[in-house]
């Protein structure tokens, strides 16, 4: 792997690099990814936004399955990837991180400067009055809802969602707005079927446009959410690097691919380029050609 970190160092040394990840980056902290090698095939659609705001069964399956699924991501801690990305943004050289992620963990190793482009689990949103409360507040709420409720989890989705059998579903008790008594709760995260904040996608596509290097790490690119930076980014002749295990759709728009664990070649590449938080120099001597 030396020559590869070698290769990468190069190219992330000059600086101006902007980060955009994806679920393979979680995988280590225990939240499996959709498609890399630690993801595990759904047995039911996710969920989307028309169903989850039409359908007041769909939402009680949603909860129930969320509820369960919720405790694993609040567990989950920043693993070696994500503290190595922060570590080269305090080092200077990664300007701001959009993470497609929906975990928080990004922010949790301190990692400043993140835009969440599918927002966080970890915040509840009413569609009716717009309150926002924790999902902390909102766990509490439904346990105390759902006494006893402890089903059998069989997997674990990115998203918080869980594989949960219809009787167990069937018994579970949602909860309403506290604030506006009666309002709809929703995760304050970007369902299948729904528009990510128009700001929010401007605000990265600007940090893509004045980046010097776009660096894609545990991503398969497979959504246009995530994929359209790379394609804008190649447009502008902005060199784009992908870290992923496996192949992308965004392959053919890179300069270089890099098929290895992040968490191992993350904190390599911040010790070659950044060490203890240092200014970031490119090794002596290395002259690497995008």
């Amino acid at each position: 792997m030396t020559e590869t970190i070698d290769t990468l160092a190069g190219l992330v040394a000059g600086g101006g690099v902007v980060v955009l990840s994806g679920a393979g980056l979680s995988t280590e902290s225990g939240i499996p990814d959709y498609r890399g090698p630690s993801g595990a095939a759904r047995r039911h659609t996710p969920m989307t936004y028309q169903v989850f705001t039409r359908d007041a069964d769909a939402r009680r399956r949603y909860w129930a399955r969320s509820h369960l699924g919720w405790r694993v991501i609040a567990r989950a801690a920043p693993n070696d990837g994500h503290r190595a990305v922060a570590r080269l943004q305090r080092g200077g050289l990664v300007d701001g991180v959009i993470t497609q992620n929906v975990d928080g963990l990004h922010t949790a190793a301190g990692s400043p400067r993140v835009v969440e482009l599918h927002g966080r689990l970890d915040e509840v949103v009413c569609l009716d009055c717009g309150n926002q409360t924790s999902r902390e507040e909102l766990d509490r709420r439904l346990r105390e809802a759902n006494p006893g409720f402890d089903a059998r989890v069989a997997a674990v989705n990115p998203d918080g969602d869980v594989d949960l059998a219809d009787d167990e579903v069937a018994r579970f008790r949602t909860v309403d707005c506290a604030f506006c008594r009666g309002g709809v709760l929703k995760p304050d995260v970007v369902f299948f079927g729904e528009t990510v904040p128009a700001p929010r996608v401007a605000r990265c596509f600007d940090m893509v446009q004045r980046a010097r290097l776009l660096l894609v790490l545990g991503s398969s690119l497979t959504v246009m959410s995530g994929r359209r930076f790379v394609l804008r980014a190649a447009k502008l002749g902005i060199p784009v690097v992908i870290v992923n295990q496996g192949p992308t759709r965004g392959d053919g728009y890179a300069a270089l691919t890099i098929d290895e664990p992040l968490g191992r070649l993350l904190p390599a590449l911040a010790d070659r380029t950044v060490g203890d938080g240092g200014l970031g120099v490119a090794p002596a001597g290395l002259t690497v050609v995008p």
